[in-house]
């Protein structure tokens, strides 16, 4: 009943105001109407009298011109009559002939012939009297004009039965066909959510309108089912367990390999022959170490450390974590040639800024492009050498093996591929200016699963296959069939582990914000903001720095109170981009610190070094605010990072608008980077806000990083390839059924 009630309140409330509305109008036809019939009605009066009136006015005994009159008004609704001379004065008239209205006002009336008097509004006409061309006088004719606000009143009541019977008809129709259709849809769910899909066994369809979302009512109740199977026993959340679990049950023990540039432990050399292990500054490592934790497996990787050589076995494998051993990676050695043309070449100058709108120009060299399709050949040949079976599952990360899921296709046709690419996918305009467009597609298409951290980014690549490519593009499936096996696009969000790895030994809030305000020569009571970069021109440095600026020009009574930290680990310094923004970033933090700075005071604390983990989430559980301003990016782990070290439920994540993260975490200040007067407002806000508010906001933001954790991102793109390699298996047994052959009748 309230869901009829929610069709028939507006449609009443409609149907009142329409009526409402009506009356007037109503009132007005009828007015008029009358009008016009009275006008005909003096007419005919006029011409009924004007001979007669003509020989009582030539031969005055021959009667009374009075007695005629009084004789007229006993008609209905004739209220008096007159006769003006041709001077303009009464000569004669009826007894009931109002004194208000001489022959002057009555000859003066010209549109409506409306008079309002006490007794109630008139009707006037005037009509010549004649004789052949010779005018006698004027013959003044009032109709009582009281019936008409009669009818008007009858008129009104009569429309507002005929509306209100035409709103309950129209709601017992609505209440019965919602009541029906409700009973429909509530069938067709329920057929749909036990399995039985929208059509019945002879074929006919239940409900029809369900046929459109009926694979993604089923994709729902998949990952229902998914997460009542896989939440860890003992928490509320996916856990490394969840991913096991995936592992031994659905995927059968199956091996997982990672293809990715980047590797997550470094060896490096440093003085005295000591060998250092580091993770480095990056976001795919934050995001999959855990994974790899959790699954086991090998991780493919570009060994670039100066002492990794030195750390592997004779197969160029070394186990990791060095403290608790719990997978391996096998690493791929790269010339200097290889890693400057595929790397810095096509991979950094090519493809990063031609997916980044940074406003950085790409550049293509044929020679990188050569490069770079032998370093995919190269690493596609070592999944093959690393794999133990004909159908692994593979996890190739990023834009720099773009070209590798096709060639893994050709050796191990029975691989489940999956691609994730970590950066935004641009639009097809964009994208169109790569030379080797067709090539890069192909490529990605040799994937069983492509993910990226939005859905807006997997629109703009259907749009861009279906621009470039002669391909079949099914956006109600989301799935692409190019040359072989079709290929599921998926909106996969990344995320981070939960809880973070570095939380487990840092001392309390209070503790870590001593600390970094002793290290950082800061007063126990300074305010502290806090970015956390690769240096890259994408992460919106610079206009960082220009909203502290503003705000210090504008809010003074932050000067000497509040600091800026700046964490920007070095990142492609061989290239000239990079090698300038590090100079325009160092450049603008000193002019910041000479413009705004005082003994003892810098607004901008700029560190070009890379950061330990711990040392990192020391430094966001220190400061008041987290500035994350990327002028575009994919996801950005950073600002998870942020909320998830933040236990106290303190601090104020400002979050640019073009950062995947910001499609979640809509609790933050969402700011436009390019906008510097709305970052240092917002950066007011921040610095300003009540610790309720705060609070309030970081709970919120905290508790969906906490559900929607890298386990939960890793284990989707692992559910959806269980599926995707059992409907394979069946379809594979359902083949040989078919193919076996049959035994002879004798």
């Amino acid at each position: 009943m309230r869901l009829s009630l929610r069709f028939i309140l507006p449609l009443g409330i409609a149907l009142a105001a329409i009526a409402y509305a009506v009356v007037p109008l109503v009132d007005r036809l009828a007015l008029q109407w009358f009008v016009r019939d009275l006008d005909d009605r003096s007419a005919i009066i006029a011409r009924g009298l004007n001979e007669r009136l003509v020989e009582l006015l030539r031969d005055p005994a021959g009667g009374s011109i009075v007695g005629l009159f009084e004789r007229t008004v006993r008609q209905e609704r004739v209220f008096a009559i007159g006769l003006c001379t041709p001077q303009g004065t009464l000569a004669y008239a009826s007894s009931r002939f109002p004194s208000q209205v001489d022959c002057a006002r009555a000859l003066a009336l010209t549109d409506d012939h409306m008079v309002a008097l006490a007794e109630g509004p008139l009707h006037v006409e005037v009509t010549p009297v004649k004789s052949g061309s010779a005018r006698l006088g004027s013959l003044v004719v009032m109709h009582d004009m009281s019936f008409v606000e009669r009818r008007s009143d009858e008129s009104r009541m009569y429309i507002v039965y005929l509306f209100a019977g035409i709103v309950a008809v129209v709601a017992l129709i609505t209440v019965i066909i919602a009541e029906l259709s409700w009973r429909g849809w509530v069938a067709g769910f329920k057929a749909l959510l036990s399995g039985a899909g929208s059509t019945r066994e002879d074929g006919t369809t239940r409900v029809p309108e369900l046929r459109p979302i009926e694979a993604d009512l089923k994709a729902l109740v998949r990952d229902l089912e998914t997460e009542r199977s896989t939440r860890d026993d003992s928490h509320t959340v996916w856990a490394p367990e969840a991913l096991r679990r995936i592992l031994r049950e659905d995927l059968k023990g199956d091996e997982i390999l990672i293809v990715s540039n980047r590797e997550p432990y470094l060896h490096v050399r440093r003085e005295g022959n000591v060998i250092d292990i580091q993770r480095p500054a990056s976001g795919l490592v934050t995001a999959l170490e855990p994974v790899m934790r959790a699954c086991s497996g090998t991780w493919i990787a570009h060994g670039a450390g100066s002492a990794d050589r030195d750390a592997v076995d004779q197969y160029d494998r070394v186990m990791v974590p060095p403290d608790k051993p719990a997978y391996r990676i096998r690493r791929v050695w790269l010339s200097k040639e290889e890693e400057q043309g595929y790397y810095y070449g096509f991979a950094n100058e090519g493809l990063w800024p031609l997916c980044h709108i940074a406003h950085a120009r790409p550049v293509f060299r044929a020679e990188d492009w050569e490069q770079y399709k032998a370093v995919n050949r190269r690493f596609a040949d070592v999944v093959v050498d690393e794999a133990r079976s004909e159908d692994p599952i593979v996890l190739v990360q990023d834009y720099h093996f773009a070209l590798a899921p096709r060639m893994i296709r050709e050796r191990l046709p029975l691989a489940t591929i999956i691609t994730f690419w970590h950066i935004p996918w641009p639009n097809p305009e964009v994208f169109g200016i790569l030379p080797w467009r067709e090539e890069v597609l192909e490529g990605m298409l040799g994937s069983s699963i492509l993910g990226f951290h939005t859905q807006f980014h997997c629109n703009n690549f259907f749009d861009t296959v279906d621009r470039l490519l002669e391909a079949r593009v099914d956006r109600e499936t989301f799935t692409i069939s190019y040359g072989g096996e079709p290929t599921e696009v998926r909106r996969y969000p990344i995320s981070i582990e939960w809880p973070p790895a570095a939380l487990v030994n840092q001392p309390p809030v209070e503790d870590c914000r001593r600390r970094v305000r002793e290290r950082l020569n800061l007063p126990a009571d300074a305010l502290l903001g806090v970015g956390v970069d690769r240096l890259d021109y994408t992460k919106g440095i610079l206009e960082r720095f220009l909203a502290v600026e503003h705000l210090l020009e504008t809010k003074p009574q932050w000067l000497g109170r509040y600091s800026f930290l700046q964490i920007a680990a070095p990142s492609r310094s061989s290239l000239d981009e990079y090698q300038n923004l590090e100079h325009r970033v160092r450049a603008a933090a000193q002019r910041i610190n000479g413009r705004f700075g005082r003994p003892g005071y810098q607004p901008i604390l700029l560190l070009l070094e890379h950061h330990t983990a711990e040392q990192v989430y020391e430094i966001y559980r220190a400061a008041e605010l987290c500035y994350v301003s990327s002028l575009h990016d994919g996801m950005n782990l950073v600002a998870k990072e942020f909320v998830a070290a933040r236990e106290d439920e303190q601090g104020v994540l400002l979050l640019s608008q073009f950062t995947g993260a910001a499609r979640e975490l809509v609790e933050a200040l969402i700011v436009n980077p390019y906008d510097i007067q709305q970052c240092a407002a917002a950066m007011d806000v921040a610095l300003s806000m009540h610790p309720e508010e705060q609070r309030a906001r970081m709970r919120a933001m905290r508790h969906l990083v906490q559900e929607f954790n890298v386990y939960r991102w890793a284990g989707r793109m692992l559910i959806d390839a269980a599926r995707m390699r059992h409907r394979r298996r069946v379809l594979s047994r359902v083949r040989s059924t078919r193919l076996a052959p049959t035994g002879t009748q004798g």
